[in-house]
Formats: structure tokens, C-alpha cells, sequence
């Protein structure tokens, strides 16, 4: 067993999206700052209506999935297609763009806090084109398991390893093979989990530090920030002192060009060239 030691760390910066609610971006600040097949991740967190009730009104997506995870609060997606989805606190949406896809994302409370996630999936050149296809989870589909020693994992997609028990998420077969997994652990708790050796893989830490790596070689982790990890198959996570909430994902990377501009994602400049035509022309999808 080799345990993934944190490599290197990238911070959330604040920032707005969609009709500017307010969120923070980790991964996808910039070319640079992606971890093969993951393009993005963003925070969004707040209890004042004026940050999010603008929500996300009508975008085009072509070329990879967006995965929204709420932790509170209530989202209602509507495409060009006649899909309606409700996103519900615990719940999620796997959505696979393909070849093209308009829809809103559209809060649906005045008040109280809305917290969740998204995460952009990059898609293999041959699966770019396919159509678009939805994966409502609902809170009670997302297993949840009692870790040895407290704690809690939930299992979005892939399979978890507790106490000896395989914990398989709604979301498998994916040609990315990816691990979603939203972990809790009280102070002093840990958290191992076996993962392909090669998977690219972060941790990322919302409520509280985290420390990881084997034990007596710990790096610490704040809250707010994605730690890359390093070669290995196993992530070992302690909660740094009190206790700690944290995504741990990964998945198999791609090793192929990425071409992006806004929310078209291909592999050469014609493709993003031909995916803004489509759009203009109403040919998206």
C-alpha cells in the first residue's frame, strides 16, 4: 500500500458566474489549473438571497458533464430538450453535455442558505458528440456508511471501501471511472480509501483542515482549497485538529488536447469554432 502524499495545492479564489451569484473556484482558474479529466470545481455557500437568487439563467454546455452536488438549498433544472430536474439539499445531477445542451439552473427559495458544489467532467473525443443524458439523484439514493473509529462517507459515484464492505454510488460505468465521494470526520478522525494508481485524485476540504499523507509525513489542508495528490493507491485523510468535511475525488485521466472557450469544451479550435456556429444557429444540439 502506497499512500498519495498532497503534491501541490490550489486555492479557491472568489469570483461569479451565471446571473453572478457568488461562488469560489479551486480548479479551472485557468488553463493551467486543471487535473486531467477535471476541468473545474466550484464552491457556492450563502445565507444572503442576494448572492444567489439570480441563479443561473439559460447557458449552452457542449463537450463534457457537470456534476451539481447541494449540500442546502433548492435548484430547479430546465433545458431546450423539455428536461425538468429538481436539485434538493443531499441530492445531485450527473449531466452529460455531448453534443450540446441549453439549460438554467434556477433557485427555488427568497431565503435561507443555498451550498453545494459543481464540478466539470472533461469527455473522451469520441464521446463529445453524443447526445445529451441526465442522472437526477435523489438525497436516498446516495448511499451513506459509518466509518470505523466516526465519521461518515456518501457515496455520489465509484465505490467506497468501509470497514471491508464495498459502498457503491448511483453513478458507475463512466469511461472516466470517477470517485465522487463527500466525506465527515470528527476530531481525530481518519479516512483511507484505495484508489487506482492511475487516477489523478484531490481532496478538497469545506468545513475545517485536514491533514493527509501516511501517518508522521501529514500535510495540511485549509478549508476552501483543492490539494492535488501524488502517485499511489490509497488516500489517507485526518481531520486536522477539529472536525472536518471534505470531497475526495478521482478519476482516470484522458491524456488528450483540450481546446475551451466558456462552456465548450472539444479538443481542437474548429470544434470550439463549429460549436459556437451550432449555437448561434440553433443547431447546438
Amino acid at each position: 500500500m502506497t499512500t498519495r502524499p498532497l503534491l501541490h495545492i490550489i486555492r479557491s479564489i472568489p469570483t461569479s458566474d451565471g446571473g453572478g451569484v457568488k461562488l469560489r473556484r479551486s480548479l479551472g482558474q485557468g488553463p493551467g489549473l486543471r487535473l486531467d479529466p477535471f476541468l473545474m470545481l466550484d464552491e457556492f455557500s450563502s445565507e444572503n438571497p442576494d448572492d444567489y437568487v439570480a441563479g443561473f439563467p439559460d447557458h449552452p454546455h457542449r463537450g463534457f458533464e457537470t456534476v451539481t452536488y447541494m449540500l442546502d438549498g433548492h435548484m430547479l433544472h430546465q433545458d431546450h430538450l423539455g428536461h425538468r430536474g429538481d436539485l434538493r439539499a443531499g441530492g445531485a445531477q450527473w449531466m452529460t453535455a455531448g453534443r450540446g445542451i441549453v439549460h438554467s439552473e434556477m433557485p427555488q427559495q427568497e431565503s435561507g442558505r443555498m451550498r453545494g458544489f459543481q464540478l466539470w467532467v472533461n469527455l473522451p473525443a469520441r464521446e463529445k458528440m453524443k447526445p445529451a443524458a441526465y442522472r437526477d439523484i435523489q438525497p436516498e439514493e446516495i448511499p451513506a456508511a459509518d466509518l470505523p473509529g466516526g465519521g461518515r462517507v456518501k457515496v455520489i459515484a465509484g465505490t467506497a471501501a468501509v470497514d471491508g464492505e464495498a459502498v457503491a454510488g448511483p453513478i458507475r460505468g463512466l469511461s472516466t471511472d470517477p470517485l465522487f465521494m463527500d466525506v465527515r470526520l470528527p476530531a481525530g478522525g481518519r479516512f483511507v480509501q484505495p484508489v487506482g494508481e492511475g487516477h489523478n485524485a484531490f481532496v478538497y476540504p469545506y468545513e475545517g483542515a485536514v491533514e493527509i499523507g501516511p501517518a508522521g509525513g501529514e500535510q495540511r489542508l485549509e478549508p476552501q482549497t483543492a490539494g492535488v495528490l501524488g502517485a499511489g493507491d490509497t488516500i489517507e485523510v485526518r481531520a486536522g485538529g477539529g472536525e472536518a468535511a471534505f470531497l475526495v475525488l478521482a478519476a482516470r485521466p484522458l491524456g488528450e488536447p483540450i481546446a475551451q472557450y466558456g462552456p465548450f469544451v472539444m479538443n481542437t479550435r474548429e470544434e470550439i469554432e463549429e460549436a459556437i456556429h451550432d449555437y448561434q444557429s440553433g443547431r447546438l444540439a
